[in-house]
């Protein structure tokens, strides 16, 4: 039937759209489908190379290292320990729409769209080759490969889609359009199953490299200490309900770390390099040479540089491992106290992590160490298996190493570590601070006597007293739990008579030197938080 308005039949307008509309679908499905095998073969190709060397891996890491002190501060206040899930979630979307966006133009500049898509492999390549764990050029593969194979993909896809739109917009009744869909649909299909093919068999290879390294977790037996934690003493631990737990669980002790992808370090081929100044030579030992090393058992709670006032990032476990400060004397060091040449110890894990900790406050007699055991286990991988350092009384940023594979001895004038060169304090003793557990913020709690728990820390110098105060009444001291040593945290209580209305109560620590935590609130950046907790509550 003619248009009465004139011009080309209505069917045809109508086609034309349909055609078009087919044509951006199909463009979009043949982009995620180049992307989806992208992903895949770069998967393979890293399982034999290196895991870590994957585009996403890469790229992340990448992400993470750029990424501003403050954006860090946020994403880990915000996200907590699924800040890395989270990143890792926000890349598959931006690739998923990237690679939808390249789809669509290829079916009208299909050479322009594959270009771009090898040129992004090129940039997870560069990604690669710029980690401070890259192995050396073989890093570049997966990513340079992974790009070659979604450009072609999309280059094929891209043809056949074209073709369904031009036989939609000619109707697509007859026997070319019944082929140029079955055409699209075929390539369509084995692009699907061999990215599923791909991406299976590069995670079962990288599983089988994982689970050598669980096995030899599984073979290790930890020997007894020559030197054992004291008896935790009668009265550390308060039984009140909603406290944090004397000694932290392996599984609810925190995370925080920059790896995307955690470590599985097989201990039958660690290795440890201790090197640098003062020391002749590169002494190398091994994990069974550790465990076979005299060995200490202490409580000590750790405190991480981004932990807010009143925030989770604090845990206090027992810890089994060799004296620091004896390996580094055998091999020759001593403080800058006694004349050493090496002020600062540099500490490099595995995924190219680096750490900054004073030599004089290893050897200056506290019970840092080379730790293999936590909680009566070996270290589980996501808290350094097999090998972690840490030193009682600093944040972890300098004194915590985890996946440790050497130990450099150097000055801080000629290093900067990883987290110096961001302007995080070179020294960074942790600060004095003391937290509400219960009852909650916000919480709802019936009028009469309510006790008010928590804990509070201040290593090295320990926790003299514990004040609570409501609303802006007087400071009321708080019962402490018995202390253990002055590297772990105490345990306090308070008992509130609580009458009906809102209030905000408020704690505060003094520690072992006589100092009161101070009020003045700052972020954790750079030398960690202060400031008193509060919490508001309903008593009704």
């Amino acid at each position: 039937m003619a248009n009465p308005l004139g011009g080309r039949p209505r069917i045809s307008g109508v086609r034309t759209d349909r055609a078009t509309a087919t044509r951006a679908a199909l463009g979009a499905v043949s982009g995620l489908l180049a992307g989806c095998a992208a992903l895949a073969v770069a998967e393979l190709v890293a399982a034999l190379v290196r895991p870590a060397a994957s585009p996403l891996t890469a790229i992340g890491g990448a992400a993470v290292d750029r990424a501003p002190a403050p954006v860090k501060d946020w994403a880990i206040r915000t996200f907590g320990e699924q800040d890395k899930a989270v990143l890792q979630l926000g890349m598959l979307l931006t690739i998923a729409l990237f690679a939808a966006l390249l789809g669509v133009l290829a079916t009208r500049r299909r050479r322009t769209a594959c270009v771009v898509m090898a040129l992004f492999g090129a940039v997870g390549a560069v990604a690669a080759l710029g980690r401070p764990d890259a192995a050396g050029p073989a890093d570049a593969s997966p990513s340079l490969i992974a790009g070659l194979v979604a450009a072609a993909v999309l280059f094929v896809l891209a043809g056949k889609s074209t073709s369904v739109a031009a036989a939609s917009a000619e109707g697509g009744s007859g026997l070319s359009g019944w082929w140029s869909r079955r055409g699209f649909l075929s390539a369509a299909s084995l692009t699907a199953v061999a990215a599923t093919g791909a991406g299976g068999l590069g995670r079962a290879l990288t599983g089988a490299r994982g689970r050598e390294a669980a096995a030899s977790r599984e073979a290790v037996r930890l020997p007894a200490p020559a030197s054992p934690a004291r008896d935790v003493p009668r009265g550390a631990r308060l039984r009140v309900p909603g406290i944090s737990e004397y000694t932290t669980p392996n599984a609810d002790f925190y995370r925080v770390d920059t790896a995307l992808v955690v470590p599985k370090v097989d201990a039958d081929s660690w290795r440890l390099r201790v090197h640098g100044r003062g020391i002749t030579g590169t002494r190398v030992h091994t994990f069974a040479e550790l465990l076979a090393r005299p060995l200490i058992e202490r409580d000590i709670t750790l405190t991480c540089v981004s932990n807010e006032v009143g925030g989770p990032y604090v845990g206090n476990a027992r810890w089994l491992g060799v004296p620091l400060a004896d390996l580094l004397a055998e091999a020759g060091v001593r403080p800058p106290s006694r004349g050493g040449p090496a002020d600062q110890l540099v500490a490099r894990s595995v995924d190219g992590m680096t750490l900054g900790t004073p030599v004089e406050d290893v050897m200056d007699g506290r019970d840092a160490m080379l730790a293999v055991g936590m909680n009566g286990e070996p270290l589980p991988f996501r808290h350094g298996f097999p090998v972690r350092m840490l030193v009682p009384g600093l944040y972890g940023y300098v004194s915590a190493c985890k996946w440790i594979e050497s130990i450099e001895l150097t000055t801080f004038a000629a290093y900067d570590p990883y987290w110096v060169k961001r302007k995080w304090a070179r020294r960074a003793p942790i600060k004095t601070q003391a937290r509400i557990d219960t009852p909650k913020p916000f919480a709802r709690v019936p009028a009469g006597t309510v006790t008010v728990a928590g804990v509070a820390w201040a290593q090295r110098r320990g926790v003299r007293r514990v004040e609570v105060r409501v609303d802006e009444g007087p400071w009321r001291e708080a019962d402490l739990a018995v202390e253990n040593t002055v590297d772990t945290w105490r345990q306090w209580s308070y008992r509130w008579p609580a009458e009906q209305g809102g209030h905000t109560i408020t704690v505060r620590a003094t520690d072992g030197t006589g100092r009161v935590q101070t009020e003045k609130r700052a972020r954790p950046i750079p030398n960690g938080a202060s400031g008193w907790h509060n919490v508001f509550v309903t008593v009704e």
